[in-house]
């Protein structure tokens, strides 16, 4: 049988605001969510039960996000069928992308599809919150301010078309977000209100202003990845007017109004040995996961 295909957008952080430490022990965050054009890929076919298979053989397993939100579907759904189900991955992981809320989010549309349960989007919604904070908003993608834990979404109109040149250093992925967020002290928790004018200009159309780009993890990234100074240097040292923290890092980007501006910076960290990676902004239309017939 045909399979269902399914794109997973990766997203970057325009804003990363920590507002303070909640009741329930996470985070109060307010976030300017971002997607981006790189994705990995899920092809889905029907099976007896559920089977997953990923071109990075140690992300085949039980605990992997794709295999949690399709058992959290079939129980929501009373469904007994299976799915055999093969992940592409190209977003780096564990580096402040999302790719595996993305995954996630696209596991949970190409699913609903392959089972014909027509799911209304709202109960979509409820499920990916179950998995992560930031699932719900891969659901729709695009431009969106995000609030509470980062699972209260605000659809924002699209903003113009940018490029971005990305650089991601190696690190060790053991708890990473976790291990950030512990050494964000309260010296870190600001407002919120930068997010909120960003999201201001954003839907008032106006051009994206890079001086209310900020990130919360910006203090205490490079003690966590003693690298990423050398990999901020190089960015600017190739032609980055200004170079921003996605997630709690430690992948990098620099924005770029002109494509052939970023691809010169990307030929000159290339020159140095480095691998960028180029990439530009997506619109909502674009990001929103949905199932093809392959």
């Amino acid at each position: 049988m045909n399979a269902v295909v399914v794109k997973a957008f990766a997203k970057i952080n325009l804003s990363l605001e920590v507002l303070g430490k909640r009741p329930d022990g996470y985070h109060e965050i307010r976030s300017v969510i971002q997607s981006i054009d790189l994705a990995d890929k899920l092809s889905m076919t029907p099976g007896p039960e559920l089977f997953l298979e990923c071109s990075l053989s140690h992300l085949a397993a039980d605990d992997n996000l794709v295999m949690k939100a399709a058992r959290v579907l079939q129980r929501a759904s009373s469904q007994t069928k299976g799915a055999y189900i093969r992940l592409e991955k190209r977003i780096p992981q564990a580096a402040g992308l999302g790719g595996a809320s993305a995954d996630a989010a696209a596991t949970l549309v190409g699913l609903d599809y392959l089972w014909g349960l027509g799911m209304p989007y709202e109960r979509l919604v409820m499920i990916a919150t179950e998995l992560g904070s930031d699932v719900p908003f891969f659901l729709t993608g695009g431009t969106a301010m995000v609030e509470g834990r980062g699972e209260v979404v605000h659809p924002l109109p699209d903003i113009k078309l940018s490029w971005l040149v990305m650089l991601v250093p190696e690190h060790t992925h053991v708890s990473k977000t976790a291990t950030l967020y512990r050494m964000l002290g309260s010296e870190s928790w600001t407002s919120g209100e930068r997010a909120r004018m960003l999201a201001e200009a954003i839907s008032r159309n106006q051009p994206l202003d890079e001086e209310l780009l900020c990130n919360a993890f910006e203090g205490v990234a490079d003690r966590a990845f003693p690298q990423l100074p050398k990999y901020r240097e190089a960015l600017s040292k190739a032609g980055a007017k200004k170079v921003h923290l996605s997630g709690a890092g430690p992948a990098l980007f620099a924005l770029f109004t002109d494509e052939l501006d970023a691809a010169a910076v990307a030929e000159r960290l290339r020159d140095q040995g480095f691998k960028p990676l180029v990439t530009r902004t997506l619109s909502s239309v674009e990001a929103r996961p949905s199932p093809q017939i392959n």
